[in-house]
């Protein structure tokens, strides 16, 4: 092996068979629970059942970990351990019909009150109307009216006797009691009226007036005995009523006696009914004939509605607490609203109108929501916010909230709020809403954060096993043999990048279990083999890489150029990873570097044409301290540089070719040729030590993938960080042209190994006495460095100097 050369087996983490104790995962008891998330389950497991106030659960992580499923599986199972919710109904407020009243029930006794209810109104309908239609009634009316006839009569005989003296009588007519004039003793008619003389009439006239004068005080009196009478009536009616309705209330009364709002409902009942009796008594309202029929007075069927209720919150049926996922939270969906009926061109809307929101279905229990979809919707935020704070669930209208003007509602009465939140949201979201909304810190005091992989153990690989087995049970599917079972734990590895991990990533599993699964069925066997799962990842990368094939077609017909083969100054092959979807793919890139004298440092021509990210700008600068470090200590680097990504226009970002970068320019300087077999990745630092890099698995097969097109000569190969060695993952055909000498992986620590492996000549080291090991690659770019610093003029005058006497210096130790 070469220097650096890192073997066959550090390329990737293969799953012994052996290991796996089973033959397939027939025989393996599906997984119970979720794998890999013990510090987010603790975390979830805590703020379930975390009782005090602002314990509320932010669950974080990457999508495809289980999160979801797993909080609905636990919040449930934490559910059943508690007592079922109050049932509500909203009743008519009778004092006020735009406050209707709120009403909790032990679970199960709403729907019942209701029952009663309905069933007592329709009875005191039939007993009222009985009652008042009964004897007793009539005869207490009978009595009533007895008394005020005898009264009356007494009144009228009085005043009959003051009008004799003035020649007039008291009579009774349609338009109650009138003055009648006399003649001869008798009622004058109406012909003996018309036929008095001018002087008759006046004295008739006069009489009268005299008349009302005498008699005013006791026509008083008759008005009095009239409103005795009706406030006697009144107060029969009232009385008996009550009595009646009382009465059959009595029962629910004892019942519900613990209950203070249902007294009152049912207090404001009875004043109601007592205040409406005419509707109980069966009488017909008269016939309105009226051109604007809409607005006329409802039937008695429509006035009864008014006594009907409202079941809002049901939990008759309920096991326990209550698990709610909302998956749409608009503001009316999640805190409820109030609906309206369009009558004739009118809106109208009643109590039986209120309709709950999940907030409601969930008090008492749980309410599970996406961060992303409440955050997206006006308002919703907003609102569940000032229940939680509040601790109670108001009803507006979404007008309200925005502050419009609209015309007059309901106010329901608020209920009491008790719910755990559980919002479910990614890391950014996190960060966003703990660091800009104050309420949210104050609310959500426990994060369960979702990792995105998991140790490679024993433990966790069995765990994957069940996964597949709770799947293949669930499903129906066919079961794994071991060796596919393996190949799926080696492609877990793959996408957590690291030979060590696991990926938490359930869903791409689970689409590979599926897709494996499919291929045995085409194949016609009974067992899942490993040749089913490497056909379904293979499968699975065709469908997504039509992108990477063209950029390798554009590499095989020389629209990209890059050279895999010999030697140049100032040119190197960098890597980078492009993404396509759900399929990503390395893209080798030609880097040149074009050094020349100057002072303006190194040119970003990526960034000077607005195509670079800030972290590859960041890269530059550390370029450009490294070359300050290591050369400027004594001297001024007078010189220019500039960079380019040949053939790339759609933009770089992200530090991981600065190493890549800093070997081309040591090379311009230099004048050392790169070989071009070897493409390049890494971060340096100032120090000019290496540091890691993402996607390393997709740059060396986006590499191979081009050498192997333009024949592999046995050069090529690939220099990556030596920290990233523990992520290879690598496919079997380069790991076989390893193994047979056709391409080579090196792992490098520091800029100095980098060059020699490029270069084929040691970097050099510092000397004491200044500058560099001669005739090494340091030494070549110092020189260069301090030519370029000192100019043509400065040549011309050491040059002339040179013949001069050098002064003597003594160094005293």
């Amino acid at each position: 092996m070469k220097p650096y050369e890192i073997s066959p087996k550090q390329m990737t983490s293969e799953c012994e068979e052996a290991c796996l104790k089973f033959d397939s995962t027939e025989s393996v008891a599906p997984l119970d629970g979720i794998m890999g998330q013990d510090r987010a389950i603790e975390a979830l497991e805590f703020g379930l059942n975390m009782k005090h106030r602002g314990y509320n659960i932010f669950v974080g992580g990457n999508w495809g970990t289980g999160r979801n499923s797993y909080v609905r599986l636990l919040t449930e199972k934490v559910a059943a351990t508690r007592g079922i919710p109050k049932d509500w109904v909203y009743a008519n407020n009778f004092k006020n019909f735009r406050n209707p009243l709120s009403i909790g029930f032990e679970a199960g006794e709403g729907k019942n009150f209701i029952k009663s209810m309905d069933f007592i109104i329709e009875f005191l309908r039939k007993e009222i109307d009985s009652v008042f239609s009964g004897k007793d009634y009539e005869n207490a009316k009978a009595t009533i009216l007895k008394d005020y006839s005898l009264s009356t009569q007494k009144i009228i005989e009085t005043l009959n006797d003051i009008g004799l003296k003035y020649g007039f009588k008291f009579g009774q007519n349609e338009h109650g009691l009138v003055s009648i004039p006399l003649k001869n003793g008798e009622p004058m008619t109406e012909e003996e009226y018309k036929s008095i003389t001018d002087t008759e009439y006046e004295a008739l006239k006069e009489n009268s007036g005299k008349l009302g004068i005498e008699t005013a005080d006791i026509f008083n009196q008759l008005r009095t005995e009239e409103e005795s009478y009706r406030t006697n009536i009144k107060e029969l009616d009232d009385s008996m009523g009550r009595r009646i309705t009382s009465f059959h209330l009595m029962n629910l009364r004892e019942k519900y006696a613990d209950n203070a709002k249902v007294i009152t409902y049912l207090d404001y009942l009875i004043d109601d009914v007592v205040e409406n009796l005419d509707h109980f008594k069966g009488e017909e309202e008269p016939e309105v004939k009226s051109p604007f029929g809409m607005f006329a007075p409802k039937n008695t069927e429509s006035f009864f509605e008014r006594y009907k209720l409202n079941l809002f919150v049901d939990n008759s049926e309920t096991k326990s607490a209550p698990v709610i996922f909302a998956s749409n939270p608009t503001y009316a969906n999640l805190l409820g609203g109030i609906e309206y009926k369009n009558e004739m061109g009118v809106l109208r809307t009643d109590f039986t109108m209120i309709k709950p929101g999940a907030l409601h279905q969930a008090n008492g229990g749980y309410l599970i929501l996406l961060a992303k979809d409440i955050l997206m919707m006006p308002y919703a935020w907003k609102g569940l916010k000032r229940a939680q704070l509040d601790e109670n669930i108001s009803i507006d209208t979404q007008g309200a909230q925005s502050g419009s003007i609209i015309s007059m509602t309901l106010s329901p009465q608020p209920i009491p709020l008790d719910v755990k939140i559980i919002l479910i949201g990614d890391q950014n979201t996190y960060q966003m809403l703990y660091y800009y909304d104050e309420e949210f810190r104050k609310l959500y005091k426990i994060m369960a954060d979702f990792d995105i992989e998991m140790d490679r153990n024993d433990d966790n690989i069995y765990k994957i096993t069940q996964f597949i087995s709770k799947h293949c049970k669930e499903d129906n599917l066919r079961p794994f043999a071991r060796c596919a079972v393996a190949k799926i734990i080696e492609f877990s590895s793959r996408i957590a990048d690291d030979q060590k991990k696991l990926s938490s990533h359930l869903n791409k599993l689970v689409d590979v279990i599926y897709e494996s699964e499919t291929w045995a069925e085409k194949s016609g066997n009974e067992v899942v083999l490993a040749e089913h799962v490497e056909k379904a990842l293979k499968e699975l990368n065709r469908r997504n890489n039509r992108v990477e094939e063209k950029v390798l077609e554009m590499f095989n017909s020389g629209d990209y150029l890059l050279d895999v083969t010999g030697a140049k100054v100032g040119e190197i092959n960098g890597l980078a990873v492009l993404g396509s979807g759900q399929y990503k793919f390395g893209k080798p890139s030609k880097i040149t570097v074009s050094t020349y004298q100057g002072r303006a440092g190194i040119i970003n021509i990526e960034r000077e044409a607005r195509t670079s990210g800030s972290m590859h700008d960041k890269g530059v600068m550390i370029i450009s301290g490294y070359l300050g470090y290591m050369f400027a200590q004594h001297k001024p680097i007078s010189m220019n540089a500039s960079i380019v990504f040949e053939q790339l226009y759609s933009g770089v970002d992200g530090d991981s070719a600065s190493s890549t970068e800093l070997y081309a320019i040591l090379s311009s300087i230099s004048g050392l040729p790169i070989t071009q077999s070897i493409a390049v990745t890494g971060s340096v630092n100032q120090r000019g030590e290496i540091q890691p890099i993402g996607g390393v698995n997709e740059k060396i097969e986006g590499f191979f993938k081009v050498c192997k097109m333009k024949g592999l000569s046995g050069d090529q190969g690939v220099m990556i960080p030596h920290q990233n060695v523990k992520n290879l993952m690598l496919s079997r055909e380069i790991i076989e042209a390893v193994e047979v000498g056709l391409f080579h992986i090196y792992s490098v620590t520091h800029v100095e190994e980098g060059i020699e492996i490029l270069m084929g000549r040691p970097a050099g080291k510092r000397l004491k006495t200044g500058g560099f090991t001669k005739g090494s690659a340091f030494d070549l770019v110092d020189k260069k460095l301090t030519e370029l610093a000192m100019g043509p003029e400065t040549k011309k005058k050491s040059k002339s100097n040179s013949k001069k006497p050098i002064a003597k210096v003594n160094r005293i130790d």
